[in-house]
């Protein structure tokens, strides 16, 4: 193998290409690249088996001048690399089930807002969903990775505030209008919220 012949693949580089390409060589992350005219279908096994990184590319002459080159197989990295590429599977798996359940529960929060009574529009803003009767009565931000934003015309200061679930926002800076913030995270957080919900229909 080439990492087992460090010395002599630098000689090697320092004869054809100089002393300065030979100071240049990287070791941490080798690749070996094998050109020839043809590959089996055992050659393709044995690189994708081997866990280093490896490319096989196939060669074709157009005329007297013109050579084509094409990737027959391709494998990067080690094993290390290979375990790092299955945590990032497994995180964007999470990520989007993560994300479906947001948008449910963003589902969830539409409906019963459109069903509070007669006369409520859904307007969409820029940075925000509006629900709207004479003005507006809720506004919901995007969902966030884990949460979603409701921001209710109600007055914090006859809500008693519960940590994780309702915040006094009317001295913050926020997209949206309403002083009472309420975070939902599952469907039993919206199921808490409807009293907040009809309290801020009734104001609007």
């Amino acid at each position: 193998m080439l990492m087992d012949h460090r010395a002599e693949f630098e000689h090697l580089v320092r004869d054809r290409l100089g002393a300065t390409a030979a100071s240049r060589v990287l070791w941490s992350g080798p690749r070996l690249i094998c050109i020839a005219g043809d590959f089996t279908r055992y050659d393709v096994h044995a690189v994708r088996e081997h866990r280093r990184s490896i490319d096989l590319v196939r060669y074709r002459l157009f005329g007297r001048d013109l050579l084509g080159l094409e990737t027959v197989a391709s494998v990067r990295g080690s094993v290390q690399v290979a375990r790092r590429a299955r945590r990032e599977a497994v995180a964007r798996a999470a990520a989007d089930v993560q994300s479906a359940a947001m948008l449910e529960l963003a589902g969830a929060v539409d409906e019963v807002l459109l069903g509070l009574g007669d006369g409520v529009n859904r307007v969409e803003r820029k940075t925000y969903r509006a629900y709207q009767r004479l003005r507006n009565l809720a506004c919901l931000r995007p969902p966030q990775r884990s949460k979603l934003l409701v921001y209710l015309k109600v007055d914090p200061k006859g809500v008693d505030p519960v940590p994780g679930f309702t915040r006094d926002v009317s001295g913050l800076g926020h997209h949206g209008t309403g002083d009472l913030e309420v975070q939902l995270r599952t469907l039993r957080d919206v199921e808490r919220a409807q009293d907040l919900f009809r309290a801020s229909y009734a104001a609007a």
